[in-house]
This record gives structure tokens, C-alpha cells and sequence, in this order.
């Protein structure tokens, strides 16, 4: 799901905006990541819940496999219900200033990047990713790698590459990669040079007095 403006955010990544984002700052996009990322999940999850609830149901009078099989159900909801809370928590918001990557269930961490900071993107499709419609964001910038350096199963592919790159080298967009400080405000003026030390100006040369005859 993306949406842009603040007022057609979802209700997770409106919370965010409001609690992250500077006043003035517009939101141009905000996005979970593709539900294709909860597949790998979900194989795991599958066969240690069958084979739980089967262990549970084969002989209600053995205690053991009975204690065995609702413990292997349990921990197998738990952890299968923290990846998908994960990926219902974690939101990729864009503003015209900086990109953010809010993630955590119990813990909420926030990593953001200048869009001045961000050199190069890549933008990278498996096969899979083709047919189901996700790719990897690859963001390069200036400095240390960043921990938005990888950004996987990203959905809306052509769209959200698109906007992202308007956003860092379209004029139309004010090309935020271009120059300005680490909040998008443009550069400030340069400041007046002082004059030459080699410039020698020279006042008139007054006019010489008549001669006398």
C-alpha cells in the first residue's frame, strides 16, 4: 500500500508522520513492503504448527506429547505473529528532505537519510520479484554505508522508482541531491568578496595650474 499527502496516510504511517516528521515537512510517499516478504515466514511457520497441533491431538492421555505439541503451536504463533506485526509495523516514508524506515513492534526504531546525502539509486528485480510486483532499493551515499543502504521487497515497483527519483535529480522536483543542507533547505548565498589586494584605484589627477608668462 502507498499513499502521499499527510491526510491519505494510513493509520500506522500517520502516526509516524505526525510523531517523526518536522511540521513543514511533506510526506510524498509511505509504503509497507511488499507482502511477499512474509512468504519465507509462513513456509517455516506451517510445518512446525501442523506437526504441533498433530502432536497435541494424537493421544490426549500422554502427557508428554500432548505438553509437547501445544508448546510447539504456541512458540509457532508467537513468532509467526511477530514477523507479520514486524511487517505491518515497518512503513518507508519519503518527504522532499529525507527518507525514513520506522520498524519495530514493542521497540519502534526510526532510521532516516538526507536525500542530499543519496549519490546513486539502484533499483534491482528478481524473477519473482517481477511477477509479483517487488524489488530491492539500493541507496548509495556519501560517507559511511548507511543503514538504508538495502531496502528488500519493496512493492509498486515502476511507481516507487519513479517518485524516489524525481524526488533526488528532477529540476521539477527541486533535485534534493543536488544541493542544500541535510533538511532540503537550498544553500545559502555565497558571501561578498572583499576586494583585490592587487586593485590600486587612483583618485583624478587634478588639473595642472596656468602658466604664468
Amino acid at each position: 500500500m502507498t499513499a502521499t499527502g499527510t491526510d491519505r496516510l494510513p493509520g500506522r504511517a500517520s502516526k509516524d508522520a505526525a510523531k517523526y516528521l518536522l511540521d513543514d515537512e511533506e510526506v510524498v510517499l509511505a509504503t509497507r513492503r511488499h507482502w511477499a516478504v512474509l512468504i519465507e515466514p509462513t513456509l517455516r511457520f506451517l510445518p512446525v504448527f501442523l506437526v504441533g497441533g498433530w502432536l497435541f491431538l494424537l493421544d490426549p492421555d500422554n502427557r508428554f506429547t500432548t505438553l509437547v505439541g501445544l508448546v510447539a503451536v504456541l512458540v509457532a504463533l508467537v513468532v509467526f505473529g511477530l514477523r507479520v506485526g514486524e511487517w505491518w509495523m515497518r512503513y518507508f516514508i519519503v518527504t522532499r528532505r529525507r527518507v525514513l524506515l520506522t520498524s519495530g513492534v514493542i521497540v519502534r526504531t526510526v532510521t532516516l537519510l538526507p536525500l542530499r546525502r543519496i549519490t546513486d539509486l539502484t533499483w534491482k528485480e528478481t524473477l519473482g520479484g517481477q511477477i509479483l510486483g517487488y524489488g530491492t532499493f539500493r541507496f548509495e551515499s556519501a560517507g559511511q554505508d548507511q543503514a538504508l543502504r538495502n531496502l528488500p521487497y519493496m512493492p509498486d515497483a515502476q511507481n516507487l522508482y519513479k517518485e524516489v527519483s524525481k524526488l533526488l535529480f528532477s529540476s521539477d522536483w527541486g533535485g534534493a541531491a543536488s544541493g542544500g543542507d541535510d533538511e532540503g533547505n537550498p544553500d545559502p548565498p555565497p558571501p561578498p568578496q572583499p576586494p583585490s589586494q592587487d586593485r590600486r584605484d587612483t583618485a583624478p589627477i587634478p588639473p595642472l595650474p596656468p602658466q604664468q608668462s
